[in-house]
């Protein structure tokens, strides 16, 4: 009995960021049960805005169903429409970049530079001076916070702001991450999170706009409840859209909201026992910090160089796959993927694509905030053999 509960153990999968919630969820979905309050918007919706505002230092937020539909409301807000262009960065979810098709725009793509893995500064300036040169500068700028870094934002900032071109800060991987003492996503006009089910604070679906311009988030409360005018009769004179969050799945947000900081600080403690146990193995490299910035390290990630270790990213994937442990690759460049293969993009520098690189070397470990340190060291040790293994098969000793 005891050889089968240890093989249960064993074989039992490791998730890649699995949902972690604190045991308080239920007090605020009872809460809206005894009420009634189920559907879209409630005194949970209400409460989840204002401290999720609270913590991040930022004068209005609003809670809609997906980190996207925040996207799309922002691009919305900025008149965002058909022939125009947006700035996106290339390493990230399409989801950051699908909203800017929603409005009949044309996405340009911004590659990433190796300090950060986030959008090149450089790459972003000659961007702007191609499209001075054509005559039309972009309507905004989507950066995104990859894996919980912030990107290099003193430097994007003065960039757009030289040009006049709003920021749409994408931090859907990175609440809780610190750029220079300032919270994660309130450098742009307007900031957006994800709620999704793997990320670091969970509704099991939903997102948030936040920024300091009240009239734009009250515009957006709007937009998003079907742009229902002030009539005592259903009547509309705008385009509006169903993206408002449940009052159950708000309750959810505000349990999870108060055990942020422990969510960010196990994250980071799983990053350093990676860093710890790994970081001295030839071929591995460890997504960087930038100086002056907190991680949350959402997913800890690295690179394989394979000609070192003698394994692919993709060989490495699947044979922590074989021991029952989710990895996954970096993100797919956007700039390659079949949807944006007409759309313009620009590397960090000539004859050097960092986000291609990263693609093609990058790993996501397991890195849930749950995940047990037993569960941890068989992610080390199964990564260890496949490595050493392989290491041993290109490079084997003569005797």
């Amino acid at each position: 009995m005891g050889e089968v509960l240890v093989n249960q153990i064993k074989n039992k999968k490791i998730l890649l960021s699995p949902p972690h919630l604190s045991g308080n969820e239920w007090k605020y979905i009872q809460e809206a049960i005894d009420t009634n309050w189920i559907a879209p918007l409630g005194p949970n919706v209400d409460a989840f805005e204002k401290e999720m505002a609270s913590y991040l230092g930022v004068r209005d937020a609003v809670a809609v169903s997906s980190g996207t539909a925040a996207i799309h409301l922002a691009l919305s807000l900025l008149d965002v429409k058909k022939g125009d262009t947006v700035f996106c960065s290339t390493l990230t979810f399409v989801a950051s970049a699908n909203p800017i098709l929603y409005q009949g725009a044309l996405p340009v793509f911004i590659d990433s530079e190796p300090e950060t893995w986030n959008m090149s500064p450089e790459a972003l300036e000659r961007a702007f001076r191609d499209a001075q040169l054509s005559g039309q500068l972009p309507k905004a700028v989507i950066v995104v916070n990859l894996y919980g870094q912030s990107a290099k934002m003193e430097e994007i900032l003065a960039i757009c702001s030289r040009y006049e071109v709003p920021i749409i800060e994408d931090a859907a991987e990175s609440l809780g991450s610190q750029y220079k003492g300032k919270k994660s996503g309130t450098f742009g006009q307007f900031g957006v999170f994800s709620f999704n089910g793997n990320k670091i604070v969970t509704t099991s679906g939903g997102g948030m706009l936040v920024s300091d311009d009240v009239n734009a988030i009250q515009k957006a409360r709007f937009l998003a409840t079907q742009a229902k005018d002030p009539a005592p009769y259903y009547e509309h004179s705008e385009m509006g859209y169903n993206y408002r969050m449940s009052n159950v799945l708000a309750g959810i947000g505000r349990a999870q909201l108060e055990v942020l900081e422990e969510r960010v600080n196990a994250k980071r403690v799983t990053f350093l026992k990676y860093y710890k146990e790994l970081s001295g193995l030839p071929g591995v490299r460890f997504m960087p910090e930038l100086e002056g910035t907190l991680s949350n390290r959402w997913l800890t990630t690295l690179t394989i160089d394979e000609e070192i270790t003698g394994i692919s990213a993709t060989q490495l994937i699947q044979s922590l796959a074989d021991d029952h442990i989710e990895a996954r690759h970096v993100w797919k460049p956007l700039h390659l993927q079949p949807l944006f293969k007409d759309a313009k993009y620009l590397s960090h520098r000539e004859h050097t694509s960092i986000s291609e690189t990263l693609f093609m070397t990058g790993i996501c470990l397991p890195s849930g905030s749950n995940m047990s340190n037993d569960e941890q060291l068989r992610v080390i040790e199964s990564l260890k053999k496949a490595i050493l293994q392989r290491a041993k098969m290109t490079h084997p000793i003569s005797g």
